[in-house]
């Protein structure tokens, strides 16, 4: 690979506990289709991919969220790797990995460095800004770019601007960084020319590195040693466990960014935008004469400045202003337009009380398809469970509980024992406590089926696997 590629990396981290209930611990906002069926993370590959001269995306994510990332890239038929962080470390961690790896491949390597949970709407624009950074970082600045900002908030840090660099034109030198000051302090920074810091930054391999090696040496020296003792598997590279976890968490604005002496800023115009709650996603949103915002099956009535996204069933408003209603399927937001911004605070209390909702939706998707949890009762459960073409799940067995399938379209191939079959539509089989089993889809279309589960626990823990093809297998004490 030559000298002077560009990798841009997607950090894919981040809980997105603003945006509950649809943003859920396991099934966070950047894998969500939040804009016309398209997912943050979709949204920023095709940012990542539209820069001038990359040569690869490197995607860091979370062990959890290794199949959602991987079926995004293989949409796109793009050359990327991804780094699988075993816990997380913020980005400091992240992006010292990603700087590591991406050296191994070239030592003149600069990274575009992206948030995966970003909306630029002009494409155009934003792989402009990206050129003139990859530009300024060759001179081993670390750049960053910076948004007009429309209001003075507290929403997001500033960058205030110093004088202007020699090259390229447009850009200048940082003077200080300024974490989400308050809307009296912003106003001024305003005034002084300050920008909304982006969280994108550019900056050439081996400067990231050296930078962590001085400013942060145990953070550096962690993720050597969790790189050095990687795991690769094909196009995935998964960090060694103990070295990350010894990790120092921090952020790499703290670590680097307001330590680095050589720092420059880029203008960003491309429509940007963090979508970090729902109030900036309804900013997003269009909206009728009255200001009401409404998304799938909704009816509103004499209201105005209400914002509905109702997917599964009906909802109807009449007679109200200013709320924001959210509905899944065992979920629902009310709020005042000022409230959703208390999002944190809520997931927080429902976490504290175990709250299942919080962690994962009725439907949780598999590297194989999906599950639907449609009913829970003392002594059983009933899942309607869709496997993609050409996919299997894993041989297991379970302690506590009993299945029933029926299947509704598809064909399925059933493995029970030491007997093998077939079914098709409106056929189905028993599969009894402890029997060791495993179900395909042997058709080329989705096989859907309902499953009910009697028994005394019926947890997703109680699941023993012999087999499975997706390395979910879990090792066995000596």
């Amino acid at each position: 690979m030559s000298n002077g590629d560009v990798f841009p990396v997607l950090m894919c981290g981040g809980s997105g506990t603003r945006l509950w209930p649809l943003s859920r611990k396991n099934h966070p906002k950047q894998f969500i289709p939040l804009l016309n069926n398209e997912s943050l993370f979709d949204l920023a590959l095709k940012r990542a991919l539209h820069i001038p001269g990359v040569r690869r995306v490197v995607c860091v994510a979370n062990e959890a969220y290794r199949f959602p990332v991987f079926e995004a890239i293989e949409k796109t038929g793009a050359s990327a790797k991804i780094i699988l962080e075993p816990v997380a470390r913020n980005t400091a961690a992240a992006l010292g990995c990603a700087a590591m790896y991406v050296f191994s491949m070239s030592s003149d390597a600069t990274l575009v460095c992206l948030p995966a949970d970003h909306v630029c709407n002009d494409l155009n624009g934003f792989a402009d800004a990206v050129s003139l950074a990859v530009e300024g970082a060759a001179s081993d600045f670390l750049m960053t770019l910076g948004v007009a900002p429309e209001r003075p908030t507290s929403a997001y840090g500033y960058i205030v601007p110093g004088d202007d660099l020699p090259s390229p034109q447009g850009t200048a030198c940082v003077k200080s960084f300024v974490e989400k000051p308050d809307p009296e302090l912003a106003g001024t920074l305003i005034k002084q020319g300050a920008k909304w810091n982006a969280g994108i930054f550019v900056v050439k391999a081996s400067v990231l590195i050296d930078a962590l090696k001085t400013f942060a040496p145990d953070i550096h020296a962690s993720c050597s040693e969790a790189v050095r003792k990687a795991k690769p598997d094909g196009h995935i590279l998964t960090l060694d466990t103990e070295a990350f976890s010894a990790c120092r968490a921090d952020s790499i604005d703290y670590a680097v960014l307001e330590k680095f002496a050589h720092v420059g800023m880029v203008p960003l115009d491309a429509h940007w935008c963090d979508v970090g709650s729902w109030s900036t996603l309804s900013d997003l949103t269009s909206a009728d004469a009255a200001g009401n915002q409404v998304e799938g099956d909704a009816k509103v009535h004499d209201c105005s400045n209400v914002f509905v996204r109702s997917p599964h069933k009906l909802t109807v408003t009449a007679g109200v202003n200013d709320l924001m209603i959210v509905d899944t399927p065992d979920a629902l937001l009310v709020t005042s337009q000022s409230g959703a911004d208390g999002m944190k605070q809520i997931v927080a209390a429902l976490k504290d009380e175990n709250r299942e909702e919080v962690v994962d939706h009725r439907k949780i998707n598999r590297p194989w398809g999906a599950f639907e949890r449609l009913d829970l009762g003392p002594g059983f459960q009933v899942k309607r469970i869709t496997v993609k073409p050409g996919c299997v799940l894993s041989l297991q067995y379970h302690h506590h509980r009993s299945e029933h399938w029926v299947v509704v379209t598809g064909t399925a191939r059933v493995t029970c024992d030491d007997k093998v079959f077939t079914l098709k539509e409106n056929q189905s089989t028993y599969i009894p406590l402890g029997a060791v089993h495993r179900l395909e889809n042997s058709g080329t279309g989705p096989l859907q089926l309902i499953e009910v589960q009697c028994g005394t626990y019926l947890g997703e823990d109680d699941i023993v696997r012999l087999d499975d093809k997706y390395g979910r297998i879990e090792p066995v004490e000596p």
